[in-house]
């Protein structure tokens, strides 16, 4: 086993995040201390990384990066370079690879052991209700069953985010209250922080119009925006996830049947709230559309990078406009 390179993969936030703070903790343990280090694939070059791994500290017997985005290294040279540190590393510094996709590049994924290699799944209903259930059990408070599944609607599939949410009712309520669906509305209706998957999801809500989908949408990217720690980097990132899923989804469902639960479940679809919504999405926009948003999503992160933050705002909204109202065509002009 190769104590030093790990890949971590899958949309389960919560427990991959526990997982990569056991592997920060033992490194700990295990040499007194260490330098730690996050990093995005798309914002930094692999040699510099791989130069980082191969570098002894002066201060700290060990170096942890955590890597995220690993589905973005794609390029041949990126790749050979880790390689060439995976075949040889020191065991005092400590790589993991993270993505929220289901996988990396084949090429990357053949150079992690197998036993170093795990897919982080989301939660299937039944799991969620336990967990919220616990949760406030555990903080000495009782939760109605509508109240955990008003919850469950409205927060995003993973424990990281449950557990957020979920905190906030330890501050607004004394021990021994009984949180009712009310509670939930009050505390998470009105405070709900958004991010690219609830932009995701106005975009996709086929029951309205496309230009109050394109009205709804702009609000919440004027909210995203004027977030303390916002990135439009990271956003971007989280748009193309959320259509490089919806692609999977068209093409699982393609023959016009539903595949069975063991393939919903094996790509991702675990949740009754994932498979409404990306039923709802697949309504909105085909295929091909589906692979021009991608396109045209890639191509606003490549002009945000280039030409930096005075124009952000104005081209994200034009990305909306043509993913909303133009269906993933580019146009040349503001319209």
């Amino acid at each position: 086993m190769n104590p030093s390179v790990y890949l971590y993969t899958g949309p389960e936030l919560g427990e991959k995040n526990d997982a990569v703070d056991a592997l920060r903790q033992s490194l700990k343990k295990k040499f007194g201390s260490s330098d730690d280090f996050v990093y995005y694939a798309a914002d930094v070059r692999i040699q510099d990384v791989v130069s980082q791994l191969r570098t002894e500290s002066l201060f700290t017997p060990a170096t942890f990066i955590l890597l995220r985005n690993a589905e973005t290294i794609k390029l041949k040279d990126d790749i050979e370079l880790l390689g060439s540190w995976i075949s040889n590393p020191s065991e005092n510094n400590v790589l993991v690879l993270v993505s929220d996709e289901i996988s990396v590049d084949p090429k990357l994924d053949k150079l992690i052991p197998k036993e170093n290699k795990r897919i982080f799944w989301e939660m299937d209903d039944s799991r969620k209700e336990s967990w919220v259930n616990n949760f406030f059990r555990k903080n000495g408070y009782y939760i109605e069953p509508d109240a955990v599944q008003t919850i469950l609607d409205m927060v995003e599939n993973n424990t990281a985010e449950l557990k957020g949410e979920c905190a906030r009712f330890l501050l607004c309520f004394p021990k021994d209250h009984s949180i009712s669906a009310a509670d939930v509305e009050n505390i998470l209706a009105h405070n709900r922080e958004e991010s690219a998957f609830t932009l995701f999801d106005a975009m996709a809500d086929g029951e309205t119009s496309a230009a109050r989908r394109f009205e709804n949408s702009l609000a919440i990217l004027q909210k995203i925006l004027m977030t303390k720690n916002s990135s439009p980097v990271m956003l971007l990132s989280g748009l193309a996830s959320c259509f490089r899923k919806l692609s999977l989804w068209k093409m699982l469902n393609s023959d016009g049947n539903t595949p069975d639960e063991g393939i919903m479940r094996s790509n991702g679809f675990t949740s009754k709230k994932a498979r409404a919504q990306y039923s709802r999405a697949s309504r909105v926009w085909t295929a091909g559309q589906c692979m021009a948003v991608i396109s045209l999503i890639s191509r606003t992160d490549m002009e945000i990078r280039s030409a930096g933050s005075a124009f952000v705002q104005v081209q994200l909204e034009l990305l909306l406009y043509q993913i909303i109202l133009k269906k993933g065509a580019y146009c040349s002009d503001y319209e």
